[in-house]
């Protein structure tokens, strides 16, 4: 058995706002986590590999994980997404800042400003792995991939989330 995602959808909400080259990041990001990730539901333990669908449902992120053979009904884990909304708030400013610099700034500050991005990114995915712990264990690139996935639906819903 494999400890480790084999399929990953979205539901609609994910990229409901989202530009064509947004909707292609987030398909990228989808190939690259599917590709290389590791994911242990303790729910399934040694069941892998697992399908997960990723949904939101009244301000909580909610992964659906089952093991892709077998009948196992699905487990559902919910995790409130005020928790990760000051977060990507300012992941979605240094990206901002980012797409601006390209257009103008100096290489030393384009690297500067990819640096602290790339920093950012890696504290938020610290911060889901937090909120994962006991209930998936997984590593700082799954983790990484699966927060670039939730700030797809944080630009869609970030006036919205509570």
């Amino acid at each position: 058995m494999s400890n480790k995602l084999a399929a990953v959808e979205l539901a609609d909400v994910f990229n409901a706002h989202l530009s064509p080259e947004a909707q292609q990041e987030q398909q990228i990001a989808i190939f690259d986590l599917v590709e290389d990730n590791v994911f242990k539901p303790a729910a399934f333990a040694d069941q892998g590999p697992f399908k997960l669908k990723l949904n939101e449902h009244e301000g909580k992120l909610v992964f659906e994980i089952a093991p892709v053979e077998g009948e196992e009904k699905p487990y559902f884990l919910l995790i409130s997404l005020s928790t990760f909304k000051g977060p990507l708030a300012e992941y979605f400013d240094i990206c901002t800042a980012y797409n601006d610099a390209i257009h103008t700034a100096s290489a030393a500050r384009i690297e500067s400003i990819d640096m602290a991005r790339r920093g950012v990114h890696n504290d938020v995915a610290e911060l889901l792995m937090d909120r994962l712990e006991g209930k998936v264990d997984t590593d700082l690139n799954t983790a990484r991939r699966l927060i670039t996935l939730l700030f797809a639906l944080y630009l869609g819903r970030k006036d919205t989330l509570t």
